[in-house]
């Protein structure tokens, strides 16, 4: 009866009229702008996968001066948020 299965998608046998393919690939795939510059896109499986691959792009970028902009932003993010549950920093400090 169907109340069950899904409906398949219609396929077509559309060829574009005036596209000339120069060795640009297939005019009707859909790709990221930085695909292959980046290893963290991607079929990429589980959890500890995507961490490594993204441990690796962060470790092997050639510009040092973002990841340090990213490690402050993380640190001012991580102090507000101390700061929001009313964290004492005081343990950190001996007198």
């Amino acid at each position: 009866m169907g109340l069950f299965k899904t409906r398949k998608n219609k396929k077509f046998s559309y060829s574009p009229r005036h596209f000339d393919d120069k060795g640009q690939g297939n005019p009707y795939e859909i790709k990221h702008k930085f695909d292959e510059f980046r290893t963290t896109v991607g079929s990429n499986k589980g959890l500890k996968t995507k961490i490594n691959h993204a441990w690796d792009d962060f470790k092997n970028n050639p510009d040092k001066e973002a990841n340090k902009r990213i490690l402050i932003i993380i640190a001012i993010l991580v102090l507000i948020f101390l700061f929001i549950i009313e964290f004492d920093l005081s343990i950190f400090f001996s007198k």
